[in-house]
């Protein structure tokens, strides 16, 4: 902070800034002439520092292009195996749909097949049933006619032994085609 009013103290003292034209004074050719100098020497130095720099940046742009480049190549390669997968996908959908409808096509079958089966003891059951009652309804039948036969011959012969003999070998051959 001294050094801060010293300078507002010699500026007062010394009325205020002007320009020294003085070459001498000023050191204006010792600066130039320290320019000129380090311009001669260190154009070597620092042209091989810029240089080294250039390169380095050069090298660095390259690294970059090549990582792009290996980036795209990967990515492309991603994209086709990102496209078999979809078609294996797909395939694979397409599969699944074909094995659904055979298993249904054979479940289809298997209940058919059930069906009929069942069906064909049902109506092998109805037609056993229907012979037996057919047999009855006609033995049924036949005990009615022989009854009815035998009070109308009663009715007809009388007390008669040769229309009992005879109503009896008829019923007897009667009863022999039933059975």
């Amino acid at each position: 902070m001294e050094n801060f009013d010293q300078i507002f103290t010699l500026l007062a003292e010394h009325e205020g800034i002007g320009l020294n034209t003085d070459i001498f004074e000023t050191g204006l050719l010792n600066i130039i002439a320290l320019v000129g100098i380090l311009v001669y020497t260190g154009r070597d130095f620092l042209g091989s520092l810029l240089e080294e720099r250039k390169s380095t940046i050069v090298k660095g742009v390259q690294d970059a292009e090549d990582r792009l480049n290996e980036a795209q190549k990967r990515l492309s390669e991603a994209e086709k195996q990102l496209s078999q997968a979809n078609i294996v996908i797909s395939e694979i959908k397409n599969e699944t749909i074909s094995t659904k409808k055979m298993l249904l096509e054979s479940d289809s079958f298997v209940a058919k097949k059930d069906l009929k089966i069942r069906f064909d003891r049902a109506l092998a059951t109805f037609r056993s049933k229907e012979r037996q009652i057919f047999v009855e309804i006609k033995e049924q039948i036949i005990s009615v006619v022989l009854n009815k036969t035998v009070v109308r011959a009663k009715e007809a012969f009388g007390p008669k032994e040769r229309a009992t003999a005879l109503i009896n070998d008829t019923i007897n051959k009667l009863e022999g085609d039933l059975l």
